[in-house]
């Protein structure tokens, strides 16, 4: 396991790596690190629900804030309206591999005193300024999941530069053990394994030609699909790297004259299947009832409405990916007619 960290910190351009046994357990233990009972944190109401549940299982209270309707990521402006005197963090995401407004979040973060906790779950390898997103402070949580741009069977990994931090981090990861049977602290059992740290090892060593083969097969899918009416294709922000863990296209069901339902059963007839991430904002679950409505949260329940995304995999051919496109024109034909 001390192997696959060094590789990974190196990898990443951070001082230290602490691996664990999910991307849920890395954001458990960032929060339990960095904050106390009753703290407030930031979090993009668009989002896998971890980002902001472990919050809540820290004993502090997330805070959803509005994301960018072109990058799906928080928005800084919306993210300042929301700051009080009780917010104490930010956890932006990475999200389908697209790097966050990392700039004016830092930013903020600086003129507020607020840590940053970044939830790089699904964002492997992208880069922001030509910097590794897992190189940026105060703290950056990766999965290992099967579905992610690399794997573990399961798993996960934090990143920092910060000496102290880092050494809670694998405090809290292993019941507090300081030495052998000397517990200092409440901690878990939230390691990795040394058999996922193996094959995280040799995942490590594929990342950059996956990551290749995801970036082609997404310049393709964006060249063939742009000036489709009432499909929107992924943006990429300037100055950013986006990894591609997920190819998610926005639908404009009037444009479109069909429903995302309709869609994904007329791509899946032709043998191409889709997903959608996510169907249902933060604010919408009920563990986060009386958190808002969706006018508080009018891009991120708009989305969770029209995002769709399409196979960007690296397993996928050249063929593949032109039939994708082809399907994709065949749908969106059969619906005008």
């Amino acid at each position: 396991m001390a192997e696959f960290e060094a590789r990974f910190a190196q990898a990443v351009g951070a001082r230290f790596a602490v691996a664990v046994s999910s991307g849920t357990a890395a954001l458990d233990l960032a929060y339990r690190a960095l904050l106390e009972p009753g703290d407030e944190v930031i979090v993009p109401d668009f989002t896998f629900v971890a980002t902001a549940s472990m919050v809540v299982a820290a004993g502090a209270k997330p805070v959803f804030a509005d994301v960018d309707p072109d990058t799906f990521t928080l928005d800084p402006a919306d993210v300042e309206r929301r700051i009080t005197s009780r917010t104490r963090a930010l956890a932006p995401v990475h999200l389908y591999g697209q790097p966050a407004d990392i700039a004016p979040l830092a930013r903020l973060a600086r003129r507020h005193h607020l840590r940053i906790i970044w939830d790089a779950a699904q964002a492997h390898g992208a880069r922001f300024q030509q910097r590794d997103a897992g190189s940026f402070a105060d703290v950056v949580c990766y999965s290992f999941y099967p579905t992610k741009n690399m794997t573990t069977g399961e798993g996960g990994m934090l990143t920092t530069s910060d000496e102290r931090l880092a050494k809670e981090l694998r405090l809290l990861r292993s019941h507090g053990e300081e030495g052998r049977y000397l517990h200092v602290r409440l901690g878990f059992n939230l390691r990795m394994t040394d058999i996922a740290a193996a094959l995280g090892l040799a995942q490590l060593a594929k990342l950059p030609a996956a990551l290749e083969r995801r970036r082609r097969n997404a310049a393709i899918l964006t060249q063939g699909l742009t000036g489709i009416p009432g499909i929107k294709t992924p943006h990429i922000r300037e100055g950013c790297d986006h990894a591609f863990s997920l190819y998610t296209v926005q639908l404009d069901p009037k444009v479109l004259a069909m429903t995302r339902d309709e869609f994904q059963k007329g791509m899946a007839d032709r043998g191409v299947e889709t997903a959608v991430h996510y169907p249902r904002p933060l604010h919408r679950q009920p563990i986060f009832r009386r958190h808002g409505t969706d006018r508080d949260y009018p891009m991120s329940s708009r989305l969770a409405e029209t995002v769709v995304s399409l196979p960007v995999h690296p397993g996928l051919s050249l063929r593949d990916v032109r039939q994708i496109v082809r399907v994709v024109h065949e749908v969106a034909d059969l619906a005008r007619k």
